[in-house]
């Protein structure tokens, strides 16, 4: 239990972890970085769902090909 207290912000620590990612980043990195950010989740989820679509057409060609 006292690990999710300790992993609890407020929005004052989220404001300052804010404030020291623009200071050591700067205003031009951080959307280069989001930018990295977001297509590196649009990858990861295209292969997830590339991932959960191959278990299904196999199953589908072993049972047409068994037939």
């Amino acid at each position: 239990m006292e690990a999710l207290t300790i992993l609890a912000l407020s929005w004052q620590h989220l404001l300052i972890v804010a404030v020291i990612v623009l200071i050591l980043f700067g205003g031009k990195k951080i959307p280069e970085m989001m930018k990295g950010l977001g297509s590196g989740i649009k990858e990861f989820k295209d292969a997830v769902k590339e991932d959960e679509k191959k278990p299904s057409e196999e199953s589908k060609n072993n049972t047409s090909t068994t037939n």
